[in-house]
């Protein structure tokens, strides 16, 4: 073998190395860009990741099993494998979301794993092909630990810059659209290496389809942000005013007429024209029982608007709030329209703005707050009700003064009352000496609960409030705490963290109203 062969040969290798490698990069990419999409669209993501795992392993099996079928032309079955798996695995965000647009939740869950079983059925000829055409250059042994090594090892990459890089900066929607390219890349590359193992007429199909496959993604692309805008415009009610997706989540402002409301993962979080009435009973009927709270803690709540209640009292001097997303925080001090609801709550001297999770945080704090705030997003998956969990108050228990209370959103005793009951139910085991659910008339939510809990009740008889309410007063409060004959209280289990079984509650409740809606 001369020189020239040798170097054409060393090209080869490296090239179907290189193949390897990105093959399992792409992948992982995909089967994670699926998970998220429908996570963000269906809530419950151990459920959506639990599929697309046990559905792409299965579909890789099938692949790697039907993969005896190619007998012949190996390579070149393997640049037609890259195409359709770029082309698949492309369009699988922007087809989900497109989708889910136009049938329910069964057609979308239907899509999702067809999709699923496309990528991984050719994710599953990738592995077999390539080691078959690499055993002309490599040993068995060698062959195979070089084939599973490299894949894994893209394996690994795709997932360490996929919450870090592809998340944050791109999205999901571009991203699939990427890693397509970059998978057709792939296709493109061992075509032009191994350009003389095709015949004239399939490289004239090849070389069309990749064009063709190149293009729709360049396109795509392009309109990117025509295409989601007008996705936005279709989920949501109202325009879309900002949209953002922070490495922790999709942030929504809408406007209607006068009104903003806020969106996170889709779920509404709160409009500006009766969110007075939530923070209002979040924040002043604990405040209004005690003269004696010149510290407070507010986990979650980033958008500053329950900051906002906290401050119309002069004798608090330390405000510390919690939230997991920068973003937010920047949101609520950037956006005029948050900053005028707010007023502006944010810049106020005595705050302090801690990006973190509120757990941890309670976990290494060492100070103690006369008042906790807990206004955290509902329960609607397992990480989000570890922070309705008896140990998550055992934390906010310690964190608290002797005197010190807390309170929580606790959800809807109407439309969620297992939810309900069952954070009560998990704040009384604790110790606290009083636990008080009561409930407060939101328009935007319906009929929603919060539990108040003191380590040492007030001796003071009667409520005083800050008189520019335009809400709450000594006369309202006393009925918030009164629940009539069908939303009395129920025993129910504990949320633990080992057994999150407020998760499984909330999800019930759910699925109970939508199942009457269905049916009516």
């Amino acid at each position: 073998m001369d020189r020239k062969d040798q170097s054409e040969e060393l090209l080869k290798k490296r090239i179907l190395v290189f193949s390897i490698f990105v093959a399992g990069l792409c992948s992982i990419i995909y089967e994670l860009l699926i998970s998220t999409t429908s996570t963000y669209l269906l809530g419950d993501s151990i459920k959506q990741f639990s599929i697309t795992i046990g559905v792409y392993m299965a579909a890789m099996g099938l692949g790697s099993y039907l993969s005896r079928l190619f007998k012949e032309q190996l390579i070149q079955k393997f640049i037609i494998t890259e195409i359709l798996l770029a082309l698949v695995g492309g369009i699988s965000v922007p087809l989900l979301y497109l989708t889910f647009v136009y049938v329910d939740n069964w057609g979308f869950s239907f899509m999702m794993i067809f999709m699923i079983i496309l990528i991984g059925v050719l994710t599953g000829l990738e592995i077999p092909l390539i080691t078959r055409i690499m055993k002309k250059y490599y040993p068995l042994k060698i062959n195979l630990s070089n084939v599973l090594s490299l894949d894994y090892a893209g394996a690994l990459i795709a997932t360490l810059i996929f919450p870090f890089i592809l998340l944050p900066w791109l999205g999901t929607f571009k991203s699939s659209l990427i890693f397509g390219m970059v998978n057709l890349g792939i296709g493109f590359l061992n075509f032009w290496i191994f350009s003389e193992e095709t015949k004239w007429k399939r490289k004239q199909i090849l070389i069309i389809a990749m064009i063709t496959v190149f293009g729709f993604f360049t396109f795509l692309l392009l309109t990117a942000q025509v295409f989601l805008a007008d996705w936005n415009d279709r989920i949501y009610k109202n325009p879309v005013i900002y949209s953002e997706q922070s490495p922790y989540q999709n942030i929504i402002l809408t406007k209607g007429g006068d009104n903003i409301n806020m969106y996170i993962d889709r779920v509404i979080q709160w409009s500006s024209a009766d969110e007075y009435r939530y923070h209002e009973s979040l924040v002043h009927v604990p405040m209004g029982l005690r003269d004696d709270i010149q510290s407070v803690l507010i986990l979650g709540g980033g958008e500053g608007l329950a900051l906002r209640e906290v401050l119309k009292y002069t004798k608090v001097d330390t405000i510390v709030i919690v939230d997991l997303d920068p973003a937010v925080f920047n949101l609520a001090q950037t956006n005029p329209f948050l900053k005028e609801i707010n007023n502006n709550s944010l810049a106020h001297p005595k705050v302090k703005m801690v990006s973190e999770d509120a757990f941890t945080f309670l976990k290494k704090n060492t100070s103690q707050f006369d008042f906790i705030i807990s206004d955290l997003p509902d329960p609607v998956n397992e990480s989000i009700a570890r922070l309705y969990s008896d140990l998550f108050y055992k934390l906010c228990y310690r964190n608290l003064s002797p005197t010190g209370s807390l309170v929580t959103q606790a959800t809807s005793p109407f439309y969620t009352p297992r939810s309900f009951w069952c954070i009560s139910e998990t704040i009384k085991s604790i110790g606290f000496q009083k636990v008080s659910p009561y409930h407060a008339l939101v328009p935007s939510f319906g009929d929603w609960g919060f539990v108040l809990a003191e380590k040492s009740p007030s001796n003071i008889q009667s409520f005083t409030f800050p008189t520019e309410l335009k809400f709450i007063d000594s006369e309202t409060v006393e009925s918030l705490f009164y629940f009539p004959k069908d939303q009395k209280p129920k025993k129910l289990k504990i949320n633990t963290l080992d057994n999150p079984i407020l998760f499984q509650y909330h999800h019930q409740d759910w699925s109970e109203w939508n199942y009457s809606e269905n049916t009516l």
